[in-house]
C-alpha cells in the first residue's frame, strides 16, 4: 500500500514538471509571437533621421543634439572685472568732518561672446566689457584665454574681442541673413546664464522688428521667447541651418528672471558693426532723409486705408535720398522688398547695408506707387563742427557747442538732428549747470528772438545777452523757452 502511494506521488510530480515545461513552452512563443507583431507594427526610423534635425520648416524636430555640438564650441564665455571705489566713513570724527576713505574694490560681471574669426575675434556685447580693465575668455572645451577689446560701438551695444590663439585656429560660427528670418521660426540660444556654465534653450522668433524697447540707439531687434538670462548678454541666437541669426542683448523682466522675452541684435548689424571694427572707426551708411511714421490721421489725408510706411519730411540736398529723386511728402513703405514700419526700422535697413551699396526704395507718391533706387555713402561732416566753448558773462558762459551735421548727428546716435547747434557739454560752475536750463544733448534753436544756425552766430548773439536773454531750445522733440535777466530772475517754459 505505502509503495503504490510513493509511486502515485512521483508519477504526478513528473507528469507536473512536464506541464510546466510544457506551459512555459506555450508562454514563450506566445510572447515572441507577440514581440514580432509588435516589431511588425511599431514604425522604425533610420538612425541617420533619429538623431538629424531636419533643415526644412515642414520636417519633424527630433533632437537639437547635432546642432548644439557644431555650434557650442564656438560659444564662449566673457569674464570682466574694473576698479571701483565706494565710500567709506572710518569713524564719528571722519563722519562729522566729511573725511572719507575711498577703498578700491573690484566689480566682476559675466556673459557670453560668440567667435567670428578662427584667429580669435569675438563679438559680444559692449555693456558686458564696458570700461573693463581684465578680460577673460573661457572655451566650452575649458581651455581660458586673456582677451583685450579692439574695438566697441556702444550705440549698437556691440565690442569686439581679440584672444592670441598661438596660431591655433579656433570653431566659428557663420553669420546668417537676420532679413531672411521670420515670426515662427525655431531658434536656439546659447550662453552663459548666472554664470553656472553654458547652458542651450530654445524656443522661437516672436517677432522680427521690434523697435522702442530702449536697450540702444539702433532699436531693431529680433524677440525670442528662448529662456534668456542675465550672464547669456553676448550670446548666440541660432538657427536650425546652424547660422548666427543674432546676438542676444537683453531680457524683459521685472524680477530679473526669463519672462518668455528676449531681445536680439539682428546678425546683418553684427555683419556691419565688424566690417566698422575692419575700417578702425565706426561707419553707418547714409540716406539722408528726415522721416515720421505714418499715424491713422496720415494715413487718411493721404488717402491710404491704413497707417503704413514713413513720410518723409524733409531731405538734405546732396543726399543719396536728393539723388535718387526722394522728395517731401513721399512715403517710404518698403526697402528692398522688407516693410519700413517706422523712422527706427527705415534706420535700421539702410544702416544695415554697407556704404556703396544700392537699397531699393517703394515709395507712395500723388497715391502711385513707384521704385527709387538710393546708393548710401558714409555722412558727411558738413558743416564742420567748429566745437566752441562759450565765454563772457552771459547764461551760456562754459556751454560747449558744436555745428551739427549728418556725421556728428550719426555719432550722437538717433533722434539727432542734421543740422542746427547742438550742446555738447558744460563746465563745472558755469550758470547753466545751477539752474534748471539746457542740458548736453539740447539744440539750440533761437536767442532773442533770432534763429540760430551756426555756433559762430550763438557766440556773436550770446554777447548780447549779458544782461537779459530769452533762448528757446529743444530737448528730444520737446521745445522749451528760458527767459534770464539779470541779475537773478530766471523762468522756463515749455
Amino acid at each position: 500500500m505505502r509503495l503504490k502511494t510513493v509511486l502515485l506521488v512521483l508519477l504526478g510530480l513528473l507528469i507536473g514538471a512536464t506541464g510546466a515545461v510544457l506551459l512555459r513552452d506555450h508562454l514563450s512563443g506566445a510572447f515572441a509571437q507577440q514581440a514580432e507583431l509588435l516589431a511588425e507594427t511599431e514604425p522604425s526610423l533610420p538612425e541617420a533621421d533619429r538623431r538629424l534635425v531636419p533643415g526644412s520648416r515642414e520636417g519633424v524636430l527630433l533632437s537639437y543634439a547635432p546642432l548644439v555640438q557644431e555650434v557650442s564650441p564656438a560659444v564662449v564665455n566673457v569674464y570682466s572685472a574694473r576698479r571701483g571705489q565706494r565710500r567709506v566713513a572710518q569713524s564719528f570724527f571722519d563722519q562729522f568732518f566729511g573725511r572719507m576713505q575711498r577703498p578700491e574694490r573690484t566689480e566682476q560681471s559675466l556673459g557670453s561672446g560668440v567667435i567670428v574669426g578662427g584667429d580669435g575675434l569675438i563679438v559680444t556685447n559692449n555693456h558686458v566689457v564696458e570700461n573693463a580693465e581684465q578680460i577673460l575668455v573661457a572655451l566650452s572645451d575649458r581651455r581660458e584665454f586673456s582677451a583685450e577689446l579692439v574695438f566697441s560701438d556702444p550705440q549698437l551695444d556691440l565690442a569686439l574681442l581679440k584672444v592670441d590663439t598661438r596660431g591655433t585656429p579656433l570653431p566659428t560660427v557663420p553669420l546668417g541673413d537676420s532679413d531672411q528670418v521670420e515670426v515662427g521660426d525655431i531658434v536656439v540660444a546659447i550662453g552663459n546664464p548666472f554664470g553656472v556654465g553654458q547652458t542651450v534653450t530654445s524656443g522661437i522668433i516672436s517677432a522680427v522688428a521690434r523697435t522702442g524697447v530702449g536697450i540702444s540707439d539702433y532699436q531693431f531687434f529680433l524677440q525670442t521667447d528662448a529662456a534668456i538670462n542675465p550672464g547669456n548678454s553676448g550670446g548666440a541666437l541660432i538657427g536650425l541651418d546652424g547660422q548666427l541669426v543674432g546676438v542676444n542683448t537683453a531680457i524683459y523682466s521685472r524680477s530679473g528672471g526669463s519672462n518668455g522675452i528676449g531681445f536680439a541684435i539682428p546678425v546683418n548689424m553684427v555683419r556691419q558693426f565688424l566690417s566698422s571694427a575692419a575700417a578702425g572707426r565706426v561707419i553707418r551708411p547714409w540716406l539722408g532723409a528726415d522721416t515720421q511714421a505714418v499715424t491713422r490721421d496720415i494715413a487718411r489725408s493721404i488717402g491710404l486705408d491704413r497707417p503704413a510706411g514713413v513720410i518723409v519730411r524733409q531731405v538734405t540736398p546732396g543726399s543719396p535720398a536728393d539723388n535718387a529723386g526722394l522728395g517731401q511728402g513721399d512715403v517710404v513703405i518698403a526697402v528692398n522688398e522688407e516693410p519700413v514700419l517706422d523712422p527706427n526700422s527705415l534706420r535700421y535697413l539702410t544702416g544695415s547695408r554697407g556704404i556703396d551699396t544700392p537699397v531699393e526704395m517703394t515709395v507712395l507718391r500723388d497715391g502711385e506707387r513707384r521704385s527709387l533706387t538710393a546708393r548710401l555713402i558714409e555722412p558727411p561732416e558738413t558743416p564742420p563742427r567748429n566745437e566752441t566753448i562759450i565765454s563772457g558773462r552771459t547764461i551760456l558762459t562754459g556751454v560747449r557747442v558744436a555745428n551739427l551735421s549728418p556725421r556728428l548727428a550719426s555719432e550722437l546716435g538717433g533722434g539727432t538732428p542734421e543740422r542746427g547747434v547742438i550742446v555738447t557739454g558744460i563746465a563745472r560752475g558755469a550758470p547753466a549747470s545751477r539752474v534748471n536750463f539746457v542740458r548736453t544733448g539740447d539744440v539750440i534753436e533761437r536767442v532773442n528772438g533770432q534763429d540760430v544756425t551756426s555756433v559762430r552766430q550763438l557766440t556773436e548773439l550770446a554777447a548780447d545777452t549779458e544782461q537779459e536773454a530769452e533762448v528757446t531750445f529743444s530737448r528730444r522733440g520737446q521745445v522749451a523757452t528760458c527767459y534770464f535777466q539779470a541779475p537773478s530772475f530766471f523762468r522756463c517754459q515749455s
